[in-house]
C-alpha cells in the first residue's frame, strides 16, 4: 500500500469503506481474469474522503482482502488478532504461582527491601520447576510484573484457583522412566512407574514400578488406584496410547468418571504429577541407586510414598497430604469388589448371534448363556487372558457365555432321535 498524498495527522490505514470500493472495483476492471483485474486496480489511485488522503494498493494487498472478504465475509478485511493473545501458551499463571510459593520462603530480601526477581528465575530453572524453553526470563518477569507475584498473598490466590476443592475432584496421571534392574540372565530391564495424584490433597493414590509401559500395566495400576482412595469425578492424562486405550475409555463410561487429556508435549500442564516426579528422583532414586528385583523396587517405593510423601507436611498445601485427603472423605465413593467392577475394564466388542445361538470370538465359537439368537450383542473380556466372555444386550448383563461343544450337542440330538 502506497500514500499518495495525506494531510498531517491524517490515518494511514484506509477506512473500511474505501476497502469495500477497491474490491467493488474489481468487477468493472478490465482484463480476462481475476489476476488481470486484480492488477488493473493496483494500477488506480483511490482517494478516502474520511481521511481525505490518496492511496494506491499493491495487488498483494488487494488480493488479500479479496480473499478474506470471500472467505469470512466483510468484517474480516483487517488482520486478525491472535486467539491466545495476552494469554501464555506454555506455562498458566497459577502454575507459576504455585512453583513461586514453595521458593520464596528460602529466599530473604537484599538491601533495598526486594527479593531479585533474576535470582527467582534461576532457581526455579535450577530446581527443574519448569525449563527456560516453557519459560523464559522475558516471560517469567512479565508474568511476575503483571500478576504481582512476589506478594504473598496474591500467589495464594492465584494458587487456590488452580486447586480442586475436594479430594477425588480430579486426578493426575503419568508415566516415568525408572532405573534398570539386572536379570538373572545378566540382561537390564527398564522400568517404568506408573502414579496417580489427587489433586486437592496432593495425595499420591497409587504409584507402582512395571517392566513395560503398556495397556495392561496402566489399567492394573489404575484398578489398584481405585481400590485404593475412590472414584475420581475426573481425570487428566498424558496422551500416550496407554492412557488413550479403547479399554481405559470405556472404563470411565461405565465408571461415570470425566477424560480428558493434556496438549500434545506439555509437560507444565501436568504440573501436580510432574512435580511430584522430580520430588521422587531427588529424594527417592538418588538414594537407592541399586535394585535386586522389581519386587524390591516396589516395596521400597509403596514405603516412600505412604510414610514419607503421603504423611509428611507439603510445601504447597501447607498440611500432611493424607490428612487433607481425608478431610473429604464424606465425599469420596469407594467402590464394591464384585463381578460388575471385576468387568469395568474389560474390552468390549460387538458380536452378531447366529440362527443357532451362536456367536464367534478369538476364533472360537461360543453359546449365549440366553436365548439371543440374530441379535447384535457386547462381549466384555480381559484382554489379556481372555479365557472368560460375559455377554451383554442393550446395557443388561446376560451372563458368561460357555465354549460351543459340537460333540455334547450331536449326542444329545442322537439320544432325542432314539426317544422319538
Amino acid at each position: 500500500m502506497t500514500v499518495i498524498e495525506q494531510p498531517n495527522h491524517a490515518q494511514k490505514k484506509p477506512s473500511f469503506e474505501l476497502r469495500l470500493r477497491v474490491l467493488s472495483a474489481i468487477d468493472y476492471a478490465p482484463g480476462d481474469s481475476i489476476q488481470a483485474r486484480i492488477k488493473s486496480v493496483s494500477e488506480r489511485t483511490f482517494n478516502d474522503a474520511q481521511t481525505n488522503a490518496t492511496y494506491q494498493f499493491t495487488w498483494r494487498t488487494i488480493s488479500t482482502w479479496l480473499y478474506r472478504f470471500k472467505k469470512n465475509g466483510m468484517t474480516t478485511l483487517d488482520n486478525k488478532t491472535r486467539a491466545d493473545k495476552n494469554t501464555y501458551r506454555k506455562i498458566q499463571v497459577n502454575e507459576l504461582a504455585e512453583a513461586m510459593n514453595e521458593i520464596l520462603p528460602s529466599f530473604s530480601h537484599n538491601k533495598v527491601g526486594v527479593i531479585p526477581k533474576s535470582a527467582l528465575y534461576r532457581r526455579l530453572i535450577d530446581k527443574h520447576y519448569f525449563q527456560r524453553s516453557q519459560l523464559s526470563p522475558t516471560t517469567f518477569y512479565r508474568m511476575v510484573r503483571e500478576h504481582e507475584l512476589l506478594k504473598s498473598e496474591q500467589v495464594e490466590k492465584l494458587r487456590h484457583s488452580f486447586a480442586m476443592q475436594f479430594a477425588n475432584e480430579l486426578w493426575q496421571a503419568d508415566t516415568l522412566y525408572g532405573p534398570s534392574i539386572q536379570q538373572a540372565d545378566g540382561t537390564w530391564r527398564k522400568t517404568f512407574l506408573i502414579a496417580f495424584i489427587d489433586d486437592a490433597s496432593r495425595v499420591v493414590t497409587h504409584g507402582e514400578f512395571f517392566y513395560r509401559d503398556n495397556t495392561d500395566n496402566m489399567i492394573d495400576a489404575f484398578r489398584t488406584a481405585l481400590f485404593k482412595r475412590g472414584k475420581p469425578q475426573r481425570l487428566y492424562f498424558d496422551n500416550g496410547s496407554n492412557y488413550t486405550s479403547k479399554e481405559i475409555l470405556q472404563a470411565c463410561v461405565r465408571l461415570d468418571i470425566i477424560l480428558s487429556h493434556a496438549p500434545v508435549r506439555d509437560g507444565a500442564a501436568k504440573g501436580k504429577i510432574e512435580r511430584f516426579f522430580r520430588g521422587f528422583r531427588d529424594r527417592f532414586l538418588v538414594q537407592h541407586l541399586n535394585f535386586t528385583s522389581l519386587e524390591s523396587l516396589n516395596a521400597l517405593t509403596h514405603d516412600w510414598i505412604e510414610n514419607e510423601y503421603n504423611s509428611k507436611p507439603h510445601a504447597g498445601i501447607q498440611m500432611v497430604p493424607i490428612d487433607r485427603f481425608n478431610l473429604d472423605r464424606q465425599h469420596l465413593t469407594f467402590l464394591t469388589d464384585d463381578e460388575y467392577t471385576e468387568e469395568v475394564f474389560f474390552i468390549e466388542e460387538n458380536r452378531k448371534v447366529s440362527k443357532t445361538n451362536v456367536f464367534s470370538i478369538n476364533s472360537q465359537q461360543y453359546e449365549c448363556p440366553v436365548d439371543l439368537r440374530e441379535k447384535t450383542i457386547q462381549v466384555r473380556y480381559d484382554r489379556s487372558k481372555r479365557h472368560r466372555f460375559v455377554v451383554y444386550f442393550n446395557e443388561k448383563r446376560m451372563g458368561d457365555a460357555q465354549l460351543l461343544n459340537l460333540q455334547f450337542h450331536a449326542n444329545r440330538r442322537k439320544s432325542g432321535g432314539d426317544e422319538q
